[in-house]
């Protein structure tokens, strides 16, 4: 006897094939039927549908769930002017007369024109420290109250970030870059919990189950945790042993660039010494080649369009990013690796192929994350050499870039931008995710913006030669993604015996294979987990 039967459904199936009219039957945690219901054995529970789409869970591969939104931070992430943000930020201030800092998140590059923001254009909110980061997590903009209280000036070198100092005055403007890659390092972290109340442990817990929650609400059954500091490991292991994992989730331990052969051992010692749960495992480890393009502290081969004689710096040496990599490798680590301009991209793609000769290794599949602007010569080596395309179809819709990053990179690059219909031709695993908080979270969001290239309100699309299709950016979400963890034995496709990790939509989705606008106004329906349901929306 089955435990659970979806009738009257229709099955997405993978490489672009039509779905299926068909039921589908849970028997603990795998998938026991599919066929004519007629032909099912009973059930304990059956679930009539009406031509809803059925496809394998989503897998989010690249999801920071500790990042989340903080309720008592400011949400700047829809704001594209100075006047908004200062506006925001000072009645939020006065609403908030307990809190000692006023922090907040996601602000955009571009809300000052033709310049980065910095501290004087936060004078006068508040006589409180402002402590802002941009909607990528790379950088921070303080105001001069938040300055002083962290005694930045020449000579002072903060933990967790690299402040920038006026090239006349040598005046710390109150703007931070570098933030992300140093503020998740043993020092960086204990500096910022020490510091801004927002990166308290309790906080970061309370963001970790909000973005939990909603990744189980939006149909992802698999997130990908790509930046576990060490020291905030114990964060998940609490969220497991308080049963509050709702979905799987595979943390990728972050690798600090200066760190060397002790902290590598410390990294295999600690996912050896794991115990894998259905809910919780340890996989690849996070690097960074580079930084990110809007600040201009990406990695190009050629200078910034806009800023001549630049061109962005590795975020270490050459031969010491070779070094590491042919470590972890030899260690049998998987590598997750960040890489935006495309000289960190090749940089990525060097190390991998000289760890391959080095180590005699076959199949470990390192990715590469973003993937942002990719040099012509380099388009065939990730599929040649294994590598996953981790990309966010979001991060190119022109709503979002527009500005910064397309000005910096420059419009005879613009056909370099996120190519993943073009990787995927070339035979690339590409595994889409979101990049939460930096993108939406819900898939449909990131499907969307694959089929379209467009902002969210249609009204301006770009490199539409990346279009792809419905059914390739589904695949993106489900039999990629399980490919790219080596997890495609269990999950990522609807067949028997594979673990019963379902999302019934609330439509039959392919009906807007040719109208993607339609999928903004579909949700998800049921999300199953492991044979349960974890989220029910009937």
């Amino acid at each position: 006897m089955l435990d659970l039967l979806l009738k009257g459904g229709v099955l997405h199936q993978p490489n672009g094939s039509a779905p299926i009219p068909s039921a589908i039957g849970l028997l603990g945690d795998k998938i026991a039927f599919i066929g004519d219901p007629a032909d099912a054995p009973n059930a304990r529970e059956v679930i009539e549908l009406s031509g809803q789409l059925i496809t394998p869970g989503f897998i989010d591969s690249h999801n920071h769930l500790l990042l989340g939104f903080d309720p008592e931070a400011v949400n700047l992430q829809d704001l594209v002017d100075l006047a908004s943000v200062r506006l925001r930020m000072k009645e939020f201030a006065e609403s908030r007369q307990d809190l000692e800092w006023i922090c907040g998140e996601n602000a955009n590059y571009s809300v000052v024109e033709g310049r980065r923001p910095n501290a004087n254009d936060l004078a006068g909110i508040t006589n409180r420290p402002i402590f802002i980061t941009t909607y990528d997590q790379h950088s921070v903009w303080l105001n001069d109250v938040a300055i002083r209280a962290l005694g930045i000036e020449p000579g002072v070198e903060l933990s967790w970030g690299r402040p920038e100092f006026d090239e006349v005055t040598n005046k710390p403007t109150g703007w931070v870059t570098d933030f992300y890659t140093s503020a998740m390092t043993t020092l960086g972290l204990k500096a910022l919990q020490r510091d801004i109340p927002m990166y308290s442990p309790d906080r970061r817990y309370r963001k970790l189950l909000a973005s939990m929650e909603m990744a189980t609400r939006f149909g992802i059954t698999t997130v990908v945790e790509p930046q576990v500091p060490m020291a905030e490991l114990d964060l998940f292991n609490r969220a497991l042993g308080e049963g509050k994992l709702s979905s799987r989730v595979i943390a990728a331990l972050f690798h600090p660039i200066d760190e060397g052969a002790d902290f590598r051992m410390e990294l295999r010692n600690t996912i050896d010494s794991h115990v894998d749960s259905p809910k919780l495992s340890l996989g690849p480890i996070k690097l960074y080649a580079d930084d990110v393009i809007e600040p201009h502290t990406a990695w190009l081969l050629d200078d910034y369009a806009n800023k001549q004689g630049h061109r962005g710096n590795p975020s270490t040496s050459v031969a010491e990013f070779h070094h590491i990599v042919a470590e972890l490798d030899r260690m049998g680590l998987q590598t997750h690796t960040h890489a935006t301009g495309d000289g960190g991209i090749r940089l990525v793609l060097d190390a991998i192929e000289n760890a391959a000769k080095l180590n005699g290794t076959t199949d470990r599949r390192h990715g590469i994350v973003h993937v942002e602007c990719i040099h012509p010569d380099d388009l065939t080596r990730l599929a040649s050499l294994g590598i996953t395309a981790a990309m966010q179809p979001r991060h190119c819709s022109p709503d979002l870039i527009e500005g910064s990053w397309m000005n910096n990179i420059g419009e005879d690059r613009w056909d370099r931008a996120w190519r993943i219909k073009s990787l995927q031709a070339v035979g690339t695993h590409v595994a889409l995710s979101s990049d939460w908080q930096v993108g939406e979270m819900d898939p449909l969001v990131g499907i969307y913006s694959a089929m379209t290239r467009a902002s969210l309100d249609g009204k301006k699309s770009w490199t539409q030669d990346e279009r792809i299709s419905l059914s390739a950016a589904i695949d993106g979400y489900t039999k990629e993604g399980a490919w790219a963890w080596h997890r495609e034995s269990e999950f990522g496709v609807l067949e028997i015996g594979m673990a019963a990790d379902i999302v019934v939509w609330s439509s039959n989705l392919h009906e807007y294979a040719f109208d993607p606008a339609g999928l903004l106004g579909q949700g998800t329906l049921l999300t199953i987990v492991d044979g349960q349901i974890a989220y029910d929306a009937r």
